[in-house]
């Protein structure tokens, strides 16, 4: 059952913006609403645009504005590649967005509470910062003393059939991920470079 305020928010900016939201039943109650349409609403302005598309990420993955503005500033200091590239490494090397990625969670908000309890260790060291990036090599695992935890039951079978993104993988025998490269852009319901123009005003 999603909650109001999510069921607002994905009205208002997609349904990629929350796993809950991409569902067939979402799609037919906003339908029958009117809110998928039913009624074609006002094209936003340019800036209003691309301040739709901030709130996008930052719904996404959880982040604050503060946070959102440090990825992007970080981004744009980074030579060589792309900004909007560097942008996204940024997001998605986060802790908790790694474990949603492997399939550890049901959301990143879960996945977030999972590493602030203490579950989680990577390079043989708990971590319990959510934001703490990781890099090509770094490897994840469930903490021995949390495996038997209620939200672990039955995880193999769980996931057994759940494939992660390319620049991941996950070892269902000994319940450990690695990072094997940088993160490539799998979301093409956001628009990163209208963000990154958003920032530059």
């Amino acid at each position: 059952m999603i909650s109001k305020p999510k069921f607002k928010i994905c009205r208002r900016l997609g349904p990629g913006v929350y796993d809950k939201c991409q569902t067939s039943k979402f799609r037919a109650t906003s339908s029958k609403s009117g809110l998928l349409g039913a009624r074609r609403p006002k094209a936003p302005s340019e800036y209003g645009a691309q301040l739709i598309e901030k709130q996008k990420i930052r719904f996404s993955y959880g982040i604050s504005e503060r946070q959102l503005s440090n990825y992007v500033k970080k981004a744009s200091h980074i030579r060589g590649a792309g900004t909007a590239e560097k942008l996204y490494e940024g997001l998605e090397s986060r802790l908790d967005n790694v474990i949603y990625r492997m399939g550890l969670g049901s959301s990143r908000r879960a996945t977030r509470q999972m590493v602030s309890h203490g579950h989680f260790i990577v390079n043989n060291k708990k971590v319990t910062i959510p934001s703490y990036e990781l890099k090509s090599g770094d490897i994840i695992k469930i903490r021995e003393g949390s495996k038997s935890k209620k939200i672990f039951d039955n995880m193999a079978e769980k996931i057994k059939d759940y494939k992660p993104p390319a620049w991941m993988n996950f070892d269902l025998n000994n319940m450990e991920g690695k990072i094997l490269d940088k993160p490539k852009n799998i979301e093409s319901f956001l628009d990163l470079n209208a963000v990154l123009e958003f920032y530059s005003r």
